[in-house]
């Protein structure tokens, strides 16, 4: 019963939908969406239907989390250190404390101001060109799964496995793919901060026989990746050198694990836990792994500019947040850097912790290894 507006990121745009009785509608997994009641005299009355995945790897199929929040509910940037997710917002310790703790009246909020401009009467103003600019980027997002990709895979283990063991390898070279070069491929993303690089099925297909994605990170001193999620992938990663810090926030805005890894050091991440690397100050922090999917991953950074925080600004946003718009936007837009971040003042501390401190942890599985290198 009633009528709401669902809005939820779909391939890195802001998509809102009218809904009203009896209508279906799905959301992508990993989607961040809210759902809103558009009428303030009748109450709000849906069924939802949740597609678990098998690929969960021990843990909860299904985990969801929120984005704004304070004391309650706990948005899940705030299972990051301090430190860490102020200098991503390229904002203080102080502003950020309190913008993390003014929310406490739950996770369903009252909106202040119904009458407020939408993303729509925004795209009627603009002009013929820029409508269909706009439909082309909401419309022809999607990607279908072929029927390649149907095919059975390989698991990772197996995968690995073939890569390993050698025993049985037959040279022939007309028939078997080629070599393909990380570090002769041009940078995904590249800043004055580092770069990253991702090999996929479209990139080299045999990956699409194995299942697995590959990557390839390189961090300058002292800066991070910032805080994202794998909406559709686990990721495997070893540290090739330098030292930094892998810091993975469980769904509920916990920390999970804050550890410092060096060269040799296995790690990795659940699929849907939030998580950042961040590179010690005194050297270059690179680290290669595998994704659980040969399709494109598409992680949602959750700040940083064209990230999360920016396009879900709005009154729906703000409300989850309990603060107005205007010091909403005035945060979202502090950090002027994407994807990969610069150090800030306030971080510099990082590098100095204990040891009893940098092991301090929730009981988390064992996800931090040491693999010998040469």
């Amino acid at each position: 019963t009633g009528e709401a507006r669902v809005g939820h990121i779909y391939s890195g745009e802001l998509v809102e939908r009218h809904l009203k009785h009896g209508d279906v509608y799905t959301i992508p997994a990993g989607s961040a969406f809210y759902l809103e009641n558009r009428l303030e005299n009748q109450r709000l009355r849906i069924t939802c239907s949740i597609d678990i995945t098998s690929e969960s790897m021990g843990w909860h199929a299904f985990q969801s989390f929120f984005i704004g929040g304070g004391t309650h509910p706990a948005s899940v940037l705030a299972g990051f250190d301090h430190n860490t997710l102020a200098t991503a917002l390229n904002v203080s310790p102080e502003e950020l404390h309190t913008f993390m703790t003014r929310q406490t009246s739950g996770p369903i909020v009252h909106i202040p101001g119904s009458h407020h401009k939408n993303m729509w009467s925004e795209f009627l103003a603009q002009e013929p060109a820029q409508k269909l600019a706009h439909l082309k980027r909401i419309v022809n997002f999607g990607e279908e799964a072929s029927p390649k990709e149907e095919k059975s895979t390989w698991s990772l283990r197996k995968f690995l496995f073939n890569l390993v063991n050698r025993e049985n390898v037959v040279n022939h070279h007309h028939k078997a793919p080629s070599v393909y070069n990380l570090y002769k491929k041009k940078p995904n993303f590249k800043n004055h901060y580092g770069w990253s690089k991702n090999v996929d099925s479209s990139d080299y297909s045999p990956l699409e026989q194995s299942g697995n994605g590959v990557y390839l990170v390189n961090l300058s001193p002292g800066s991070m990746m910032a805080p994202h999620v794998n909406p559709s992938a686990i990721e495997y990663g070893v540290v090739l050198k330098g030292t930094g810090r892998i810091q993975i926030v469980y769904p509920n805005g916990t920390l999970a694990m804050n550890a410092r890894v060096r060269e040799g050091d296995v790690f990795w991440v659940p699929r849907y836990f939030p998580f950042c690397q961040i590179a010690s100050t005194n050297g270059h922090f690179e680290f290669f792994g595998f994704t659980t999917s040969a399709r494109r991953n598409h992680q949602q950074f959750l700040v940083g500019k064209n990230s999360l925080m920016q396009s879900l600004r709005g009154p729906e946003f703000a409300a989850a947040f309990g603060i107005n718009e205007k010091r909403l936007k005035r945060i979202a837009n502090a950090q002027h850097e994407q994807v990969i971040l610069p150090a800030s003042s306030w971080d510099s501390s990082q590098d100095k912790a204990s040891e009893p401190e940098r092991k301090k942890k929730t009981n988390f599985e064992r996800i931090v290894g040491s693999l010998g290198m040469t």
